[in-house]
């Protein structure tokens, strides 16, 4: 086998490992979704076991009015979480997901996640697609100085972290700390669909 040949057959493998790394991402993100639609769905079920085991010992009423007033502390609590600011000791332990698909919703484009009210996770789903770069002129005209900027200068603690992927100068996963407010999630979210949404036609 002469060079020309090995360069050709070492290109094919690298088209195969990434396809094989893409689907890997993809199934893990799937896998990850799951598990969080099974936590909700295992609250749920405890919640009914606990109606069901006490069945016995209340009335249709009893258990009627039992289970409005759970849903009015559980609206009450959501009304809480979507406040400008929320008190740290009831943010601890919340997650807000967001997911941004391709506009024919065929493609799953970027996760986002709010952690306890205090960080930002923004993932990208096929990063070397995206070809997203700090040095980017979309990057830095719609999501730098369109959200992060005017953040920064209403919370100076704010703080940006970038992973890349596999070595390169593409970012894979974006990591904003100190923000405590739903809006700026909002605004971050939204410059994050317009930014993908732009280098995706784009393409």
């Amino acid at each position: 086998m002469d060079s020309q040949e090995k360069e050709k057959e070492i290109e094919k493998l690298s088209k195969v490992l990434s396809s094989i790394q893409n689907l890997y991402y993809k199934k893990k993100e799937q896998l990850d979704e799951l598990q969080l639609e099974i936590s909700e769905l295992k609250v749920m079920l405890n919640h009914l076991n606990s109606i069901v085991s006490n069945k016995s010992f209340h009335s249709a009423d009893e258990l009627y009015h039992s289970a409005l007033n759970t849903l009015e502390k559980e609206e009450n609590s959501v009304e809480e979480y979507f406040q400008e600011e929320v008190p740290a000791e009831k943010a601890k332990g919340t997650k807000i997901k967001r997911k941004i698909f391709s506009k024919d919703d065929q493609d799953l484009l970027c996760v986002l996640n709010f952690i306890d009210f205090n960080q930002i996770q923004i993932k990208f789903i096929d990063p070397d697609v995206r070809n997203i770069k700090e040095s980017c002129e979309e990057f830095v005209n719609i999501f730098l100085r369109g959200a992060l900027i005017p953040i920064k200068e209403k919370y100076p603690e704010m703080k940006l972290d970038y992973v890349h992927f596999k070595n390169s100068n593409i970012i894979e996963k974006i990591e904003i700390s100190n923000i405590t407010s739903i809006n700026d999630y909002d605004l971050i979210t939204s410059k994050i669909r317009e930014l993908l949404f732009i280098i995706k036609s784009e393409k």
